[in-house]
C-alpha cells in the first residue's frame, strides 16, 4: 500500500509542477512591472481588455446586443471597472495589494 502512494506521488509532481508553471505563466500576463504580483491597476488593465472586444462600436458602452447572450442592461467601462475592483480584492486574500500566483487563479471568494 505504501508503495502505491509513493508511486502515485512520484506521478502527480509533474502534475503540481505543470499546474504551477501555468499559474506562474498567467501571472506574467497580468505583471506589467515584473515583480511577480499584479496590483489592482495590472488586474483592471489587463481585464478591461474583455470589454474592448466586446464593444464593438467603441463607444464605452455594452450595449445588450454585444453582451453574452445578446440581452441584459447596458454596462459602461466606468461599471466594469469598477466591477474588476470588487473581485481584485475579493482574490487579494492577504490583504497587500498585490495578487501573487495563487491568488490570482482562485476561484473568488
Amino acid at each position: 500500500m505504501r508503495r502505491r502512494l509513493a508511486l502515485a506521488a512520484l506521478w502527480l509532481l509533474p502534475l503540481a509542477a505543470t499546474a504551477q508553471d501555468s499559474r506562474e505563466a498567467y501571472l506574467r500576463q497580468f505583471d506589467t512591472g515584473g515583480k511577480d504580483c499584479v496590483n489592482e491597476a495590472e488586474y483592471v488593465a489587463y481585464m478591461s481588455r474583455g470589454f474592448a472586444q466586446m464593444d464593438r462600436n467603441h463607444d464605452g458602452v455594452l450595449e445588450p446586443d454585444e453582451l453574452p447572450g445578446g440581452h441584459g442592461k447596458p454596462v459602461t467601462l466606468q461599471e466594469w471597472q469598477a466591477n474588476l475592483r470588487r473581485q481584485f480584492h475579493r482574490l487579494d486574500r492577504h490583504h497587500n495589494g498585490c495578487l501573487d500566483a495563487q491568488e490570482l487563479t482562485a476561484p473568488p471568494g
